[in-house]
């Protein structure tokens, strides 16, 4: 019981600072104690009868928006950090006692092996790698099955989309005609990854691909990176338009090639420069000839365009992070985000409890059914999507599952426009067509490179068997 006492001091610690900190923060921010007159109605008129103090979340709120995201940034940061540096210490702990060493089958036991240990080498799990796809088949199985990935990606990830720039951009009003916004974009990174955490977790249970070779605290680099993409991407839509913003996750093939290059050492080919480059050309385009009369201040497109940034590094990360993870482990895509969404469901929860933003959060979808209804649906589709996107690389390859989401980025532009009246001049158009042609050009490229090095690998190996005559490649 004595290797206990470290791990509790640790949390005890942790739980400590956390007030402390909080404490801080309220008086920092708030102006005076940071509360707001509480009033109760009696026979028509409204009592005041105490106060009610102002959660984190709210008076961060109170701040210019201009400025907020940066505050609420830190703050959120900070939240994540009380569950990973914890973890670290505990970890280090459990490393310099040599735990993991020990023959001890306790559940404690068990369940620290399985989040720093990893299982053995021979409890693979059943997924056995990367997913592949090109799986052949009948023709027209294969075509309707193409279909139904076709229309469960355009479905969820349209609705979703619909409703993130609904979510992040209109107003509510509640019961007694009040308009408001919802503001804490945390809350629906929450809410979307305990559903995806569920969801996968069910499925991995029924399937019985609970074990695997992956230490389960190397899920939580590629949460973090995600939860913070996420969040970008929610609060980026306070600054800029929707259509500017599925325009910049085009662009993210240019921080992952960078990441690609600084964590895997990865090589490209001059095609996939200068494609990259033709994205680059186009987003620019896009931005100078977009309008939005509402967000026509030169700081507010800054910031956005800042978020952008911020969403495509983080973005480019976890998908770097999680190649390496498939390189050296053996799992399957569900298990992939399992791991993840459970640690993001942990760093917000944290996060949110810290700032109260549960509590606000609440409050908002207790006066405005309509946003529980969206927030719900939101978070549905944007489960069904994931499952949606490993089903259509495992069948059909990565190459299919691209050029649908490059559609579907097409419609998603076009449905914002008609929807939320976005006004885009030729400049703007230009741009857009520019981005989808080095989409499909680089797509096109991939697929003659594969081929030629296909065709290479034949003409050597038959050319093996012919020792001493030379032959040319025509």
């Amino acid at each position: 019981m004595g290797t206990l006492n470290p791990r509790c001091f640790i949390v005890i610690v942790t739980v400590t600072v956390v007030r402390l900190v909080s404490n801080i923060l309220h008086e920092s921010l708030g102006e005076g104690p940071g509360t707001i007159p509480a009033a109760i109605v009696v026979n028509g008129v409204a009592v005041f009868r105490e106060e009610q103090t102002l959660t984190l979340s709210q008076l961060i709120d109170r701040r210019s928006k201009e400025y907020s995201w940066l505050i609420r940034l830190s703050v959120n940061t900070f939240g994540y950090l009380c569950v990973f540096v914890p973890g670290v210490l505990i970890y280090k702990y459990t490393r310099r006692i040599k735990y993991l060493e020990r023959s001890d089958k306790s559940p404690f036991s068990n369940v620290i092996r399985f989040c720093f240990g990893g299982a053995n080498d021979g409890e693979r799990a059943d997924g056995r790698g990367q997913d592949k796809g090109g799986k052949s088949g009948n023709s027209m199985r294969d075509f309707i099955l193409l279909l139904w990935c076709l229309f469960g990606l355009m479905a969820s990830y349209l609705t979703w989309g619909v409703l993130q720039e609904k979510i992040m951009t209109q107003e509510y009003v509640n019961a007694e005609k009040k308009k408001a916004h919802f503001k804490d974009s945390q809350f629906l990174v929450f809410t979307n990854r305990v559903l995806g955490f569920t969801i996968t977790a069910v499925y991995l249970t029924v399937r019985k691909q609970l074990k695997q070779r992956a230490p389960l605290y190397k899920f939580s680099y590629a949460s973090f990176s995600n939860i913070m993409s996420a969040w970008f991407q929610y609060e980026a839509l306070k600054f800029v338009n929707f259509p500017t913003q599925v325009l910049a996750k085009s662009c993210k093939i240019i921080p992952v090639m960078m990441m690609g290059k600084i964590i895997s050492r990865n090589k490209y080919e001059f095609y996939e420069y200068l494609t990259a480059i033709m994205i680059s050309v186009g987003m620019i385009f896009f931005l100078t000839g977009s309008t939005d009369e509402s967000k026509t201040t030169a700081m507010t497109t800054l910031t956005g365009v800042l978020l952008l940034i911020c969403y495509m590094t983080f973005d480019s990360f976890t998908s770097n992070w999680q190649g390496e993870l498939f390189k050296t482990y053996s799992m399957s895509s569900i298990q992939m985000m399992c791991g993840v969404n459970l640690f993001s469901t942990l760093f917000t929860a944290a996060s949110l409890s810290m700032q109260g933003g549960f509590s606000s959060s609440l409050e908002f979808a207790a006066e405005h059914p309509k946003f529980v209804l969206d927030c719900v649906v939101l978070s549905i589709s944007s489960a069904i999507g994931q499952l949606f996107i490993f089903y259509t690389i495992a069948t059909f390859g990565a190459v299919v599952f691209t050029i649908i989401m490059t559609l579907r980025q097409a419609i998603a532009i076009l449905l914002s426009c008609l929807i939320y009246k976005h006004s885009i001049s030729f400049l703007g158009i230009v741009g857009v067509m520019i981005v989808f042609l080095a989409i499909f050009l680089r797509v096109y490229c991939n697929q003659r490179l594969k081929a030629i090095k296909r065709r290479h690998a034949g003409t050597t190996e038959g050319s093996s068997a012919l020792v001493g005559k030379p032959r040319l490649n025509v």
